[in-house]
């Protein structure tokens, strides 16, 4: 009997060790997931920050987290400039969300080209696709520019645009996710019901990269909205201007450079990034659940 006690008591202790080092280790991640929270707000805390306080605060003192009262002011001297800041917020917007949707949807549907069908120089085209990854866009940008300039479409938002539907690297991304996920036993049932290629494409696989497509959408996002130097080469009248630009034009100011007004500048530029990640993070999350549960 004493021997039959000893071992529930062991496994009893060992149970309370296990339930304590599981309760200690929750402990230590929720407090290192506080930590990076934290780290990751700062800086955009103090931007805003900035944004309501004077030139003469900020060259005073660089870090304060205690907002000023400075805001009106700073949006007179944003708003006073040659350049108009919400012109180029829309200007940003356009190229931004249009660029966005035409990278993911065309990216999507070569990745799909790829994995779905067989037919020949594939291995090859998606080599090509790779290699063209590695090539920087400002090596090309000098022919892009001569090509703009001969057809006569400086100063348009279009061609800001246009060149967003070739984005080897959302390919490829896109196919890697669509390789594994993507069950051509679906596809082959959707065919012998009569259904067109585009609808399978549109109805079925669409809905089912929602994840790579809501990832890559924030990428894209994020990179037509902060790209400064294509719209800086091709554009040169004010009305076209990017937020970008007229934040850069900020910073270059000859005479004072007013640091309110710019950090007020950052912040409409950060706000629709964080817009669009909160929209889009939801189908991010709802994909890894959903992989959860299938494995």
């Amino acid at each position: 009997m004493s021997t039959a006690n000893d071992k529930i008591a062991a496994e009893n202790a060992a149970k309370k060790f296990k339930v304590k080092h599981h309760r200690g280790m929750l402990i230590v991640i929720h407090v290192v997931c506080i930590i990076l929270a934290c780290l990751s707000i700062l800086p955009f805390w103090v931007m805003i920050v900035n944004a309501t306080r004077s030139t003469t605060e900020i060259q005073q003192t660089a870090v304060s987290l205690i907002p000023s009262k400075f805001l009106l002011n700073n949006f007179k001297i944003l708003t006073g400039k040659s350049f108009h800041p919400m012109v180029g917020f829309g200007n940003s917007l356009i190229i931004s969300t249009f660029s966005t949707l035409l990278t993911v949807y065309f990216s999507s549907l070569t990745a799909y080209a790829i994995v779905a069908y067989d037919w020949k120089l594939k291995k090859a085209f998606f080599s090509f696709i790779v290699g063209v990854m590695m090539i920087p866009a400002q090596v090309t940008m000098i022919g892009f520019y001569q090509m703009v300039y001969k057809l006569g479409l400086t100063n348009r938002l279009i061609m800001l645009i246009l060149p967003a539907i070739a984005a080897p690297a959302t390919v490829f991304y896109m196919r890697q996710y669509l390789y594994p996920t993507l069950s051509m036993e679906i596809v082959e049932a959707a065919r012998i019901d009569g259904a067109r290629e585009f609808g399978i494409f549109n109805k079925i696989v669409l809905p089912i990269m929602k994840p790579a497509i809501a990832t890559q959408a924030i990428f894209c996002f994020v990179n037509s909205w902060n790209n400064l130097f294509t719209p800086l080469v091709l554009l040169t009248k004010q009305e076209k201007f990017t937020m970008p630009i007229m934040v850069s034009l900020l910073r270059g100011d000859i005479y004072k450079t007013e640091y309110g007004s710019v950090y007020l500048g950052l912040t409409l530029t950060v706000l629709p990034l964080i817009v669009v990640y909160f929209i889009l993070s939801r189908y991010i999350i709802a994909g890894v659940a959903l992989g959860g549960v299938k494995s």
